[in-house]
């Protein structure tokens, strides 16, 4: 359940960027989200500053939680290559802020959110977020001496494969790691 749910996190943090671009392209203002907030006629850049808290701080969170997952290591000899996943996947993600450019009203919006979050859900590939490059992760693509292609998330900086020793890479699904520390 603890994987399903920190899954579902995971899905949120990657594509709320999508509902932050459109939310500032509308020049929605918290005033106007939360009527109770009119009343402090607060400026636009602190309505935006708050959206981006949100999926950092949600990010930050998953972080955290992700202690709770299931635990794999990675021993010495074990990785074949290595590429640094970084820049691959930026362009796609940058497909959504695109996408939420040409977002015109608020059904659309929603329609269009939940297929990219169910598809980004149920993909269940990898769970690539910018926002991770904000607390100091990086991606990789590892492939395993026996074939296995791997997406792992890692604070560390790897440049071989000889590199790699991992004794703790908690798995969010099959072909998912994260590494903390």
């Amino acid at each position: 359940m603890i994987n399903f749910a920190f899954r579902l996190l995971l899905t949120f943090n990657a594509t709320s960027l999508l509902l932050i671009i459109f939310l500032v392209q509308k020049c929605e203002v918290l005033g106007t989200l939360i009527p109770v907030l009119a009343q402090f006629n607060l400026p636009s850049w602190i309505s935006y500053a708050a959206y981006l808290v949100v999926p950092i701080a949600l990010t930050g969170t998953s972080i955290f939680l992700s202690s709770h997952l299931g635990k794999d290591e990675f021993k010495k000899g074990e990785v074949d290559s290595i590429e640094h996943a970084n820049n691959s996947f930026l362009p796609s993600y940058l497909g959504y802020f695109f996408v939420a450019l040409g977002i015109s009203n608020w059904d659309v919006l929603w329609f269009v959110y939940v297929v990219l979050f169910v598809f980004t859900f149920l993909s269940q590939a990898l769970y690539f977020n910018p926002l991770f490059l904000l607390f100091g992760y990086e991606f990789y693509n590892i492939k395993t001496k026996n074939g296995t292609a791997i997406f792992l998330i890692s604070r560390h900086q790897y440049k071989q494969p000889s590199d790699i020793e991992i004794a703790t890479a908690y798995r969010i699904n099959n072909y998912t790691f994260i590494e903390r520390g």
